[in-house]
């Protein structure tokens, strides 16, 4: 089963920057988005042959995710039952016969860490989300977490240390979540690569310079480990200042 998720900083904008193009070319069985930006109804364009999952900000042109699925999923629910997290489109659940597939877009902690308290949160509700889900079966979490775990995610960690996105505090939260049972699928296969980034800004060439950040993940509970087959980072691919990232594995 191959799994893709990707943040497109706007999906329509997306759609006149070779969207259509990579998402036929890879022919994912589940194709997950962050950062939609837009409504189901806003949209002129279409998915055949996949079935389709909205969670959308209560706020215009804002947030928001979407699942494309192949495979009808057996149940699908948003967010996470919690009121002051529900308003944002952020999550949503997808239930498979041998798994739960949860597309996230984390919180960003913003620019003088405005939002990192309420991150921390965040941070917490949601391990407890996710721990619920697993109590019933293992759990692939995708999306963009907004966090660089280690310095080996980021080109340039020492500058970037009180940085929203690699403060202590949101790596501490996220070593939390691998700690109580989830494994990040791209370190499995590649523990010590540099260099494997899934973000960059779009100031100073940073693209063109790989001075990014790896912060769209697929984490999956350890049951899961024995059936990974591959997990990829697809940085030739434009229309973002996000790439998809990806994820195969074996499922009956």
């Amino acid at each position: 089963m191959r799994l893709i998720s990707w943040n497109v900083n706007g999906l329509r904008a997306c759609m006149n920057k070779g969207f259509m193009e990579f998402f036929g070319f890879i022919d994912a069985d589940v194709f997950c988005i962050q950062e939609s930006k837009m409504h189901k109804e806003q949209a002129t364009f279409d998915f055949p042959n996949y079935e389709e999952y909205w969670n959308s900000a209560e706020k215009k042109g804002y947030s928001g995710v979407a699942i494309f699925s192949k495979q009808k999923p057996l149940n699908v629910e948003y967010d996470m039952g919690i009121a002051h997290h529900d308003k944002e489109g952020r999550i949503i659940t997808a239930e498979f016969k041998d798994f739960y597939l949860v597309n996230v877009y984390t919180p960003n902690s913003k620019r003088e860490l405005e939002r990192l308290e309420y991150r921390m949160q965040w941070e917490d509700d949601f391990r407890v989300f996710l721990k619920g889900l697993e109590s019933k079966k293992p759990v692939i979490v995708c999306g963009d977490l907004n966090v660089a775990h280690k310095e080996i995610d980021l080109k340039n960690p020492k500058t970037n240390r009180r940085n929203a996105g690699f403060t202590d505090e949101e790596r501490e939260k996220m070593s939390v979540l691998l700690d109580s049972g989830f494994t990040d699928t791209y370190r499995y296969f590649y523990p010590n690569k540099e260099g494997a980034y899934s973000w960059w800004s779009y100031m100073g060439k940073a693209r063109a310079n790989n001075t990014g950040w790896r912060i769209d993940y697929f984490l999956c509970s350890k049951a899961l480990e024995s059936r990974l087959k591959s997990a990829s980072i697809y940085p030739e691919i434009l229309g973002s200042d996000h790439c998809p990232v990806g994820l195969e594995i074996d499922v009956h």
